[in-house]
């Protein structure tokens, strides 16, 4: 990949089920400013996230409230990794997404707020979600294969909703655990070849999330926002945010709305983007990416080995 600043690139950022134990340490350990990032949420949030994020264990990683800023500062960790070693790369992104809470880390990459305010908000988003998936027990189902039509006429049989469009042939329900029981027989009964419940807290991106609308609206509220330097592709329209008062009004919306994450890369391809770097743990989005365009450029930097080679060639 050519590493001048005419790259067409956008930068990606995971969502919650990208946590692992483990993430972050190489990162804190080998990078300065990844190190001090990393410190300055600890520092931040008053306890020791770092440290649930290296050693575990996993089933309070895994929790919502833990979960979430725990992904976006491995996430803006590993981006100041590759800040830090760059060198003469001066790919700069014309546009950034993140999957659900990924987009929250996006507005710190597009200087909309800066890490602490994200952080802040990122905390409070994941309790909100924690305090209203454990009012109404939730559930989630990923549907491989099935044409999203059909997909559709399965969740008003079943009384749940599509969550996640993540590919054309990856899509994801949100609902009560009944419903979602009830979809998952439905699907796999007409020809989607698999249909596999997830392993998470709530219905998320359902209308089960209501009980947290209202908190999550006041906490937005109370931040200040700046315009984004560069393209926020939104997860509800799959359209550019270029002002702060629509990503208040993205961020708002989004937590009971479906993510459009198919539409964003279209959309982002429509910009020129040819080349997608996906910063956090994990590999999902630059594997959707792939899934929605085999002849898209992508690479991934979760940790320092990763960020030195994005740096120094690029991505494959």
């Amino acid at each position: 990949m050519d590493t001048e600043a005419n790259v067409k690139a956008a930068y990606l950022f995971p969502g919650q089920g990208s946590q692992a134990v483990g993430m972050g340490q190489d990162l804190y350990k080998c990078s300065k400013r990844a190190r001090e990032v990393l410190e300055m949420a600890d520092a931040s949030l008053g306890f020791p996230l770092s440290k649930l994020m290296f050693e575990g264990p996993a089933e309070e990683l895994e929790k919502t409230a833990y979960s979430q800023p725990a992904i976006m500062i491995t996430s803006l960790a590993a981006l100041a990794a590759f800040e830090e070693c760059r060198n003469g790369n001066k790919m700069q992104p014309m546009a950034v997404a993140g999957h659900s809470l990924g987009e929250y880390t996006s507005l710190v990459a597009a200087g909309v707020v800066d890490i602490k305010d994200a952080l802040k908000l990122v905390w409070e988003r994941g309790r909100l979600m924690q305090e209203a998936a454990d009012k109404q027990k939730g559930s989630m189902a990923a549907i491989i294969g099935m044409e999203e039509g059909k997909l559709a006429e399965v969740c008003r049989e079943a009384g749940v909703e599509i969550a996640n469009i993540n590919s054309e042939e990856q899509v994801v329900i949100s609902g009560d655990k009944e419903g979602i029981e009830k979809a998952v027989a439905l699907a796999t009964a007409r020809g989607a070849r698999k249909a596999i419940p997830l392993a998470v807290a709530g219905a998320f991106h359902s209308q089960l999330m209501a009980p947290a609308q209202e908190g999550l609206r006041r906490a937005i509220a109370s931040m200040k926002f700046q315009d984004p330097k560069v393209p926020i592709v939104a997860n509800i329209t799959g359209r550019e945010l270029t002002s702060a008062e629509e990503v208040r009004r993205e961020l708002e919306h989004q937590l009971c709305h479906c993510v459009q994450w198919k539409r964003s890369v279209g959309r982002m391809m429509e910009m020129g983007v040819c080349t997608f770097v996906e910063f956090g743990p994990g590999r999902v989005l630059s594997g959707l990416v792939k899934r929605i365009n085999r002849e898209a450029v992508v690479a991934n930097v979760g940790d320092m080995a990763s960020a030195q080679k994005l740096a120094t060639s690029g991505a494959e």
